[in-house]
């Protein structure tokens, strides 16, 4: 039964392909002769539709070549793939709201803190747009700072992370002066919150006068229990023997190792290439002057990484609330700390 009947199964199938294979071609054939009408012998210019009908042709008919003319089989081709490509980017189009977008007025305060603070990274910015309330990512901040060709400054590790709070450090640095001078200032600092306790400036470092500098950093019962200095001669028996008196243990690092000494030695890397790398210092009292302006911007306004983007001297977070933000010049206009301020009452009137 099945050999009778597949004879006839087949003829009728061949039948229909017959036939939707002969419309197909009546309708590349009228479409042929309707473009070579339209053109009037012209070179025939084929539109968007034209273009549809013979990727669709190619695609469901497989004698499309035997009647094509006007065209190059490869011009269809490269038709369908458009075609394809056309479609699927369709087809995966985003349908959701996706990442949100930066606030205009955030981008413009990102480039505005980035242009003027030159020596602030991704990560300051960030720190300083958290205490303005304002969240968004650091690598968005990366993204709409001012691009420079110097990249931002470096951070260190820290160490001796248990009993912070006990341990202070201290060191000399130069100071070259406009007369040629040679100025050295001692800071003393505390690890827990990098905190700057005293410094002074001197021509002449002597053991009693750096002695002196260890009381005045810790009057009273303020004194740590650890005092990290190098093997500097400087520090003498005097010196020695002062510190001892306060109950102060010293932990002397070991010859030409600054890392040991690291957040210290960090500090004197801010104060040079956030201040006084800028500045031509004259005298003794200009570079005191300079550096209390710039240790009142350290402890109350600039941010670190350590302190989780927190100041040593706590620093509130400012909610959007509060008014707009505004730029108040710190350190002779060399860095800047944003605050909140509402309007006042003629601003707002005009």
């Amino acid at each position: 039964m099945l050999r009778v009947l597949a004879p006839i199964i087949h003829g009728m199938l061949s039948l229909v392909r017959s036939r939707s294979n002969l419309a197909l071609e009546v309708i590349a054939l009228r479409h042929r002769l309707a473009v070579l009408h339209k053109q009037h012998g012209q070179r025939p210019r084929l539109g968007l539709f034209d273009r549809l009908l013979w990727a669709w042709l190619h695609r469901i008919w497989p004698s499309w070549r035997t009647v094509l003319v006007i065209v190059k089989p490869e011009t269809v081709v490269r038709w369908h793939r458009q075609g394809f490509k056309l479609y699927w980017r369709w087809k995966s189009r985003s349908r959701g709201p996706g990442r949100p977008k930066v606030d205009p007025e955030v981008r413009a305060l990102i480039r505005r803190m980035s242009s003027a603070n030159p020596l602030w990274g991704a990560p300051r910015i960030h720190g300083e747009l958290l205490k303005l309330g304002i969240d968004v990512g650091q690598t968005t901040v990366a993204s709409y700072m001012v691009k420079r060709r110097n990249p931002p400054s470096q951070t260190w590790r820290t160490f001796l992370d248990n009993h912070a709070a006990d341990i202070a450090a201290l060191d000399f640095f130069t100071v070259p002066t406009a007369a040629f001078d040679v100025l050295f200032v001692l800071v003393v600092i505390i690890h827990a919150r990098r905190t700057v306790v005293h410094f002074n400036v001197t021509m002449n470092p002597t053991a009693q006068w750096t002695a002196q500098q260890v009381v005045e950093a810790f009057p009273w019962e303020t004194a740590p229990r650890f005092l990290l200095r190098d093997r500097d001669c400087i520090y003498g028996l005097d010196f020695t023997s002062r510190v001892a008196g306060m109950g102060i243990e010293e932990v002397v690092t070991a010859p030409r190792s600054p890392w040991q000494n690291p957040f210290v030695e960090r500090l004197i890397g801010s104060i040079r290439r956030e201040c006084l790398d800028h500045v031509i210092v004259v005298n003794e009292r200009h570079v005191r002057r300079v550096l209390t302006r710039y240790f009142e911007y350290y402890g109350q306004s600039r941010t670190h990484l350590s302190l989780g983007k927190d100041t040593p001297e706590h620093r509130e977070v400012e909610p959007p609330e509060l008014g707009e933000v505004i730029a108040l010049p710190q350190v002779g206009g060399l860095h800047h700390r944003y605050t909140r301020r509402r309007p006042t009452s003629s601003r707002r009137a005009a």
